[in-house]
């Protein structure tokens, strides 16, 4: 399940319970037994929700006795979130009756809201919802979970990210940018229509390195015309060619009639459909230029001759250690502590010069740059990925997510409900947040499109959304594939994704966030 959900629901479920005041026994006519029963499931869920922080990291190291007690903790959940909601909507709804005499007495007289069958009915799933807990409860004891009442506290950041910075804070790839534009700009080669890959690990920057060449002033004086299109998983020719009419302007020329086209993210290695779309994008314009982005070697080697595939290697340590400084420590600027900086670099090692990796740790750990907390993450946090394969980050990328606080660590897995490089519309995701309940705070007075605005930032500050778009309305960003498979991943079995094939529809996508 999606870390942080169980913690959330209690807090939801304490606030439910404490609005239930005298009026409702009044109002609805529970018994005063019921009273008792609900003081008791006041009292239970205080008590789980005081270990639920420690539960949901052993769910996190894979205890399967922790796994099916915090299943059967979120089936009691579910159903006394329920069961809440319909108590508080109930006793609104009878209040809203004050005053009509008639209407009150059809509404008392009909359906559920018959006092005495309703009540027997309440009274009946309550205590069915306490006595649960109770067994839940008795059953916690045997795990010696460790209380922790109270999150960390989220620091707010004065970084706002925009669309420029991911071009600006690119550190140790000058190198690499030349080399590929030279590799463009080469006219010896035997074919009208030259296809180069940029092939590496995912995390290294290959869209990031493609997106600086596709900028240079130089290459914009020699190609006339360029075309950007994300490709991903799905390599369907249709699907593409529609994508690249997409980025034409109004139709006023033709995708025949781009010099440089560039493909990001290509996973197909069936040779066949390459060499339908290439014979799509091949023209009469000479030195006429494709550029890859790819992290199979086997899609490099099936569009590109040997000479014009380009290895993107790792960031070199200096390189890695400046993008770390410049992100981690405050005004980007290393601290005169030897020994933070110490740290920093055996933590900065662990990333294997992966530039994705460094950026998402460094953002966690200039939330918090005491010596005490680096420690700790470098001793603790940082051998649970001692197995990770050198190719894959994921595990280093979830230290990041598993230092989330809980609201937003649900807000984030509920992500993975949009498809890869999808554009999100902030003000849509806040909204769609709202409806499942994520957004809370502390504050009576503060609205929830501003707590929205809260939990969007701070999840953009920590590099799980990018190319936020904030010069124009509306302000969009997209997650890099890594975070959308992180993002999976932590959602399960939360989340349900399902695509189906019909008949005259290219393809229906089905999610939910249960």
């Amino acid at each position: 399940m999606a870390d942080g959900v169980l913690f959330d629901m209690a807090g939801k479920l304490l606030q439910l319970l404490g609005g239930l005041g005298p009026l409702v026994f009044q109002e609805i006519g529970l018994a005063w037994g019921v009273k008792d029963d609900i003081t008791k499931i006041n009292k239970t869920v205080r008590s789980i929700k005081a270990v639920l922080l420690d539960a949901e990291k052993q769910h996190g190291k894979k205890n399967e006795l922790v796994i099916e007690w915090l299943r059967r903790l979120k089936v009691v959940f579910y159903e006394a979130d329920d069961l809440l909601d319909d108590l508080s909507t109930e006793l609104i709804r009878r209040e809203l009756m004050i005053g009509n005499k008639l209407a009150k007495e059809v509404c008392i007289f009909f359906s559920k809201s018959n006092q005495i069958a309703y009540s027997l009915k309440m009274a009946h799933k309550i205590k069915n919802v306490r006595e649960k807990l109770d067994d839940i409860a008795k059953d916690m004891a045997q795990f010696h979970f460790i209380e922790h009442h109270f999150e960390k506290p989220i620091l707010n950041t004065n970084r706002e990210t925009h669309s420029f910075e991911l071009v600006e804070n690119v550190i140790g790839r000058e190198d690499d940018k030349n080399k590929i534009i030279q590799l463009l700009l080469d006219s010896n080669y035997e074919e009208d229509v030259s296809v180069i890959s940029i092939v590496g690990i995912g995390g290294l920057g290959k869209t990031t390195l493609a997106r600086l060449v596709y900028t240079d002033e130089k290459l914009k004086y020699h190609f006339d015309l360029r075309m950007w299109t994300h490709v991903s998983d799905e390599f369907s020719v249709k699907t593409i060619v529609k994508n690249i009419l997409k980025s034409i302007n109004a139709g006023k020329v033709g995708f025949e009639n781009f010099n440089l086209k560039i493909l990001d993210d290509i996973w197909n290695e069936n040779r066949e459909k390459w060499l339908q779309l290439k014979t799509l994008l091949v023209n009469d314009v000479k030195r006429s230029k494709i550029l890859v982005t790819t992290r199979s070697k086997q899609v490099a080697k099936i569009i590109s001759k040997p000479s014009l595939i380009y290895d993107l290697k790792s960031l070199t340590d200096d390189a890695s250690w400046s993008l770390f400084t410049k992100l981690a420590f405050e005004d980007g600027i290393e601290p005169k502590c030897s020994k933070l900086v110490e740290i920093g670099k055996h933590i900065v090692a662990r990333c294997v010069g992966v530039p994705l990796a460094v950026r998402t740790i460094g953002r966690l750990l200039y939330e918090n740059n005491k010596e005490s907390y680096w420690l700790h993450f470098m001793e603790d946090e940082l051998i649970k990925i001692d197995e990770q394969e050198e190719s894959d980050i994921i595990p280093t990328l979830k230290l990041s997510y598993d230092n989330l606080p809980s609201h937003l660590k649900q807000c984030f897995a509920y992500c993975s409900l949009f498809p890869k490089d999808f554009e999100i519309d902030k003000e849509s995701l806040i909204n769609l947040w709202m409806a499942q309940g994520f957004l809370q705070s502390p504050y009576a007075n503060q609205s929830l499109e501003d707590i929205g605005h809260e939990y969007f930032v701070n999840l953009v500050s920590r590099s799980f959304f990018q190319d936020v778009t904030y010069e124009n309305y509306p302000v969009t960003c997209k997650m890099h594939d890594l975070m959308h498979d992180l993002a999976t991943l932590v959602a399960k079995p939360e989340c349900i994704l399902a695509k189906l094939d019909a008949r005259n529809v290219d393809e229906l996508t089905l999610s939910c966030f249960i």
